[in-house]
C-alpha cells in the first residue's frame, strides 16, 4: 500500500506538538514511512480560524485541564516518550523561530534545527522569543545560530512561512499539531495512533 508521507504541520510553541515530535521516530521505525515536517505559525493559524490555545481555552473550566493532563499522561506511557518540562516563559512568541526553521530546510540543517528547537523550548525551557537567548541556545546545540537568524528575516523565508501557515488553514488546520496522510486530516497528539494505522494499512 503506498501512501504520500504523513505531513506533520507544526510550531515550536506547542508542547502537544514536542511530544509528537518524541513519538514519530518510533512510529517511522515501525512503519517505515518517513514524516515530512512542516513548519507553521500558530498565531497565524488561531489569528485566520479564530482560535484559541489550550491555556485560554481550558482556564476556568472544571475538570478539563484535569483531563488534559491524565490524556497527557496516558500519551507518554503508550508512546514510551518523556514528558515535556513546563516553559516558565509560555506563551514564547515563536515567529522568529519558526522563520529560522525554514531558513534551516534552506541551509540543509533542518533536522538538528528540530531537535535543537524543540530541547530549548521543552527539554530545557528558555525565553526562545529573546534573540540572545535563542541565539545562545541553538549556538550550544552545534548550529550557526547567527546565519540562521539573520537568514529568517530574508523575504523568501518570511513567505514561504505564510504560504505554509495558509496552505495548512485552507486544507482544514486550526492548531498544532496537525497531521495530514494524503487529504485525510488528524488533529492533536492522541490522533497519532490513527495515523499510524492509516500509514501502515491496518
Amino acid at each position: 500500500m503506498s501512501l504520500t508521507a504523513p505531513q506533520f504541520m507544526f510550531d515550536f510553541g506547542s508542547p502537544n506538538a514536542f511530544l509528537s515530535h518524541e513519538a514519530i521516530p518510533a512510529i517511522e521505525q515501525r512503519t517505515g514511512v518517513k514524516f515530512e515536517y512542516v513548519p507553521i505559525l500558530l498565531g497565524g493559524v488561531f489569528k485566520a480560524t479564530n482560535n484559541k490555545s489550550p491555556a485560554e481555552t481550558l482556564a476556568g473550566i472544571k475538570n478539563k485541564r484535569e483531563f488534559h493532563a491524565i490524556e497527557t499522561e496516558r500519551f507518554v506511557k503508550r508512546f514510551g516518550v518523556r514528558p515535556y518540562t513546563a516553559n516558565p516563559f509560555f506563551p514564547v512568541n515563536t515567529l522568529h523561530l519558526m522563520r529560522a526553521a525554514i531558513a534551516a530546510q534552506f541551509e540543509g540543517v533542518f533536522e538538528p534545527y528540530v531537535e535543537a528547537a524543540f530541547h530549548h523550548m521543552w527539554v530545557e525551557p528558555k525565553k526562545m522569543d529573546d534573540p540572545e537567548v535563542a541565539a545562545k541556545a541553538l549556538g550550544a546545540s552545534g548550529l550557526d545560530a547567527a546565519k540562521l537568524l539573520a537568514r529568517a528575516q530574508e523575504p523568501d523565508i518570511k513567505a514561504r512561512l505564510i504560504e505554509n501557515t495558509q496552505a495548512a488553514v485552507e486544507r482544514g488546520a486550526f492548531g498544532s499539531p496537525t497531521f495530514f496522510v494524503g487529504k485525510e486530516m488528524f488533529f492533536g497528539k492522541e490522533q497519532l495512533r490513527e495515523v499510524e494505522e492509516l500509514i501502515s494499512g491496518k
